[in-house]
């Protein structure tokens, strides 16, 4: 059982992701280190970089899980916070602005003033790591024996993973057949213009990937057995590798024993625009398990801590809140390391392609930012 030292505060951070791991760092650096202990609690031992993970799970080539992989050891600036390693199973609020206890699945205790639920989304297929520093390179490794002897691939969803798993594959493995299942008439989805849309199925089929429109696979086969079959009743008897490919589902089970209301059908926190938890004071979420209508994407994170941060203070100071406005929405999505298409919803809408993506993003899929941001200076 964890219990407090001293007559310090706990801000207490769960999740390590893009959302909490940026906050911590900033709010390391903000935090007066004699009147609260900042503690940061995660279920991996490192931040393991999605972005970075298509590829990561695709081929060795450049060994990705040396830099994608990254240690935590330099989160906190000036050492100003505690990194915990654990699962949190429950929240138990002693009543709504008196804080509470998270309850950690070995039994431990951690007592919290203030609390952020940064929990991020939970992936399927070859995005699914798990925990420990052990299984995840394992999980690697697996996977990136089963892309290598693959010959046929259905991917199942339409959207960035789709295009970017069929890009990876296509350029280190030429020969294997791809195809995307998508239940839309076009890839992506409406918050992108139909014209970047299209360009985008463009761009994939230029790789020689093949595109189902208007079809689903309400069942993805175990891993082995060979040969599926759509909703429509088309077959496709030689895939021996079928992957869902539809997005994530907020890493939410836990928070519900905050407040049976606090979650939304889908999973998201509720939350006012302050990011607040609705009904529970001093209890703050952000990242991709809000409920706010954008798109749920690592970039939306530093705007979100900003409003976060900001209102960590008010809240100790009994000063008004800063409300979140929302960001523009954008989306640079690789198709392989040379190139791929973007656009971005600022002025008229620019459509970017091969040279600015490659630049931008597909060439080092932001490995070296993402480590400069963690405190490495490699």
């Amino acid at each position: 059982m964890s219990k407090r030292s001293d007559d310090r505060k706990n801000i207490v951070i769960v999740g390590g992701g893009y959302a909490g791991s940026g906050l911590a760092r900033t709010l390391s650096s903000k935090l007066d280190a004699s009147k609260y202990n900042l503690i940061m609690i995660t279920s991996k031992p490192y931040f393991v970089h999605l972005v970075a993970g298509i590829r990561m799970t695709v081929t060795d080539e450049g060994k990705l899980e040396d830099r994608g992989l990254i240690p935590y050891d330099k989160i906190f600036i000036n050492d100003n916070g505690t990194h915990i390693v654990g699962t949190v199973e429950g929240i138990e609020e002693r009543e709504p602005g008196k804080g509470g206890f998270l309850l950690l699945k070995n039994g431990e205790r951690i007592q919290y003033d203030i609390l952020v639920l940064a929990t991020g989304s939970r992936w399927k297929g070859h995005l699914d790591f798990p925990d420990s520093d052990t299984e995840i390179r394992e999980f690697i490794k697996q996977w990136r024996k089963r892309f290598a002897d693959a010959k046929d691939v259905v991917l199942v969803g339409g959207g960035s993973v789709a295009i970017e798993t069929a890009g990876e594959i296509k350029y280190y493995y030429p020969d294997t057949k791809i195809t995307i299942v998508h239940g839309s008439d076009m890839l992506l989805n409406k918050t992108y213009p139909d014209k970047f849309r299209k360009d985008m199925e463009r761009r994939v089929r230029l790789t020689g990937t093949e595109i189902v429109f208007n079809d689903y696979i309400d069942e993805i086969p175990s891993l082995g057995q060979v040969g599926v079959k759509t909703r429509n009743g088309k077959t496709f008897p030689n895939a021996d590798l079928v992957i869902a490919t539809t997005g994530g589902t907020p890493n939410t089970t836990f928070i519900s024993s905050l407040d049976s209301n606090v979650l939304t059908p889908r999973g998201n926190v509720k939350v006012a625009p302050t990011l607040e938890v609705i009904g529970h004071p001093g209890v703050f979420a952000l990242g991709d398990i809000i409920e706010w209508d954008e798109q749920k994407q690592a970039g939306k994170a530093p705007y979100h801590s900003a409003v976060v941060i900001d209102n960590i203070f008010n809240y100790l100071s009994g000063q008004p809140y800063k409300e979140y406005k929302g960001t523009f929405e954008g989306v640079f999505i690789p198709i392989g390391p040379l190139g791929g298409g973007g656009w971005i919803d600022i002025l008229w809408g620019i459509s970017v392609g091969n040279c600015i993506v490659r630049f931008t993003k597909s060439k080092d899929l932001f490995v070296s930012g993402l480590r400069s941001r963690l405190g490495f200076t490699d």
